[in-house]
């Protein structure tokens, strides 16, 4: 089973790249964050025209998330209890092939210090609290998205300058710790000692060709999945301006290879 994750900045301005990857290399499933469009402006029916079913929670600006698959989709549910910012489409939760997929898209935080950094702690702590109140930590459970945060100095290109400041802050990484404490495993990480691999490299300043880049979006599962992984890598040439029509969005693909259930 091939799962892919992958914050695209504008559904519309990556559509000729997302569709190319599907038909290339035809997940399973996919979850796409920040598609920065209403649910009724989603182009689920150019994903219709090559077999894949849509979930989709838009919202016009920044944020938005939804769920392609290549089955039926079931159980399908947006946004999560005590949300801080329920105005914002953040969340989306499916299921698909026997397993429940959470879709998240957290708060940037913008700085250590300012509102936004401290309604992106209060915002992880609710959702914490909601995945350990709605599901068991031996369920078949996969957490993944943009994250917005480093899990530790492994995903930082430079650990020093980045020390302290957000997406790499001690704050934000104690909320990461505390899922994987609570029962979910860092596919990402499992096996990997790091550093990297990255995801996102910042369009200025040349980062991605300097490889100024972090790992800031994770797939987290729970231990039943976790067992079935075979692989987890990151699609590089989806974020080089040379591969792909148009340009890329700042994140790459990444992606998730697991066993079929029960093999």
């Amino acid at each position: 089973m091939k799962i892919i994750s992958w914050n695209v900045n504008s559904i519309h301005a990556r559509l000729p790249r997302v569709t190319a990857l599907l038909a290339r290399d035809q997940p399973d499933l996919v979850c796409l964050q920040e598609i920065k469009t209403t649910t009724g402006q989603f182009p689920a029916g150019d994903f219709a025209e090559i077999g894949y079913h849509s979930a989709v929670h838009g919202q016009a600006g920044r944020n938005g998330v939804a769920v392609l698959s290549r089955t039926a989709l079931t159980d399908v549910a947006s946004g999560f209890t005590d949300d801080p910012v329920p105005d914002q489409a953040r969340v989306l939760s499916v299921t698909a092939g026997g397993l429940r997929f959470v879709n998240v898209y957290v708060v940037n935080g913008q700085a250590v210090g300012a509102a936004e950094y401290q309604l992106k702690l209060r915002w992880l702590d609710a959702l914490t609290t909601w995945l350990r109140q709605a599901y068991q930590a031996d369920s078949p459970l996969m957490v993944l998205g943009d994250f917005n945060v480093a899990p530790d100095d492994r995903d930082v290109y430079d650990p020093v300058a980045w020390r302290g400041r957000n997406l790499c802050s001690e704050p934000e990484r104690s909320r990461i710790h505390a899922l994987l404490d609570w029962g979910l495993t860092d596919l990402g990480r499992a096996g990997n000692p790091g550093p990297g691999p990255y995801t996102f490299w910042d369009y200025r300043q040349g980062a991605f060709h300097r490889g100024w880049g972090l790992r800031i979006d994770l797939a987290l599962a729970t231990a039943p999945v976790a067992a079935r992984r075979t692989a987890v890598t990151v699609d590089r040439d989806q974020r080089k301006p040379t591969a792909g029509e148009g340009k890329p969005s700042d994140h790459a693909p990444l992606v998730v290879t697991l066993t079929e259930n029960g093999r």
